[in-house]
């Protein structure tokens, strides 16, 4: 096992673990995460083992809010020692108020953040991310009031998430012409089976400075190690929610993967988590987790494995850069 490591993100001040800890869990049904106990115990357990990015949103948990309420509860004593990131404005997600308005704009985002420092009670968010763009709203506004956070210190540096390349590109070029701190992370769907980050969005987070914090890096744990063509474990969230993701997983490259994997004396996980670290711009692999076990597990296999060129080019083989469509999360 394997220390952890840390990276800076994007252009940032924010030095952040090389894996951090999603906290949609948090508060999700079914899961040993729903409740308070269960949600102190994975947090806690991450801090332990050297995890310092907690990446949540206003929209995780059962209801709105649910998921932070449940973060902020668990911090209480150990909020210094976290880069703590979430997220506002997700577009297929009712506002808890209707006539906050459309929610790239100023008046829903001085709303929203109120609600975030509440139920994570903190004075500050170290990540404010613009969930996904939001059409009604000239990104020059958006920029504006998420300026004014910085200023009044409510938030240290902002990001987005599910943003295409084009509007990465055109958000950065805007901020710098309009004198205001620019995106410094994009948080995007991407794996080994969903790499169509690779053809524009990798290039141009790279050219801009902005780090990249993928979502489904383990495609919701099918890169565990832990499925086979023939299922997996029946308490995980795939079993559970998602067995079409097994039942149509490429199996002859997961299995020639696996044989890849045990041929440099290796497990899944780390082999994935190394493929991940190595990608332009990637700065941590956030991972969900309902299990201290699981935390553990994940924060073990940072930097582990680092993989040579000649592994990138059997792995690329198997899983073709550019592949897969995109989801928002």
């Amino acid at each position: 096992m394997s220390e952890m490591t840390y990276r800076t993100l994007g252009r940032s001040g924010l030095r952040v673990s090389t894996v951090g800890l999603g906290c949609n869990n948090f508060g999700r049904p079914g899961t040993a995460t729903e409740t308070q106990e269960g949600t102190d115990r994975v947090l806690h357990a991450a801090i332990d083992a050297g995890i310092t990015l907690l990446d949540g949103a206003d929209i995780y948990g059962y209801a709105y809010g649910r998921s932070e309420t449940l973060m902020g509860h668990a911090l209480k004593g150990r909020r210094d020692e976290v880069v703590l990131a979430t997220k506002f404005g997700h577009a297929d997600y009712d506002s808890p108020v209707p006539h906050w308005g459309a929610k790239g704009s100023r008046r829903y985002i001085r709303l929203a953040v109120e609600g975030s420092l509440r139920r994570l009670q903190t004075d500050w968010i170290d990540l404010y991310q613009f969930h996904t763009p939001d059409p009604l709203t000239p990104i020059e506004e958006t920029l504006a009031a998420l300026h004014e956070l910085v200023d009044e210190g409510k938030i240290r540096y902002y990001g987005h998430s599910n943003f295409a390349a084009w509007q990465l590109v055109q958000a950065d070029l805007i901020a710098e012409r309009d004198g205001h701190p620019r995106f410094v992370s994009t948080q995007n769907e991407y794996s080994l089976l969903v790499r169509g980050a690779d053809a524009e969005l990798l290039p141009a987070a790279t050219a801009s400075g902005v780090g990249l914090l993928p979502y489904f890096p383990l495609h919701n744990g099918l890169f565990t190690g832990k499925f086979t063509r023939d299922g997996g474990p029946a308490d995980t969230r795939i079993m559970r929610q998602r067995p079409h993701l097994v039942e149509n997983a490429p199996w002859d490259a997961m299995d020639a993967y696996a044989a890849f994997c045990a041929d440099r004396g290796i497990g899944m996980l780390e082999a994935t988590i190394g493929w991940l670290l190595s990608r332009p711009s990637l700065t941590s692999v956030i991972a969900g987790a309902t299990t201290p076990e699981q935390v553990v597990q994940n924060a073990g296999a940072a930097d582990s494995w680092t993989p040579s060129p000649d592994d990138l080019a059997a792995i690329d083989a198997l899983f073709p850069p550019g592949s897969g469509g995109l989801t928002s999360y």
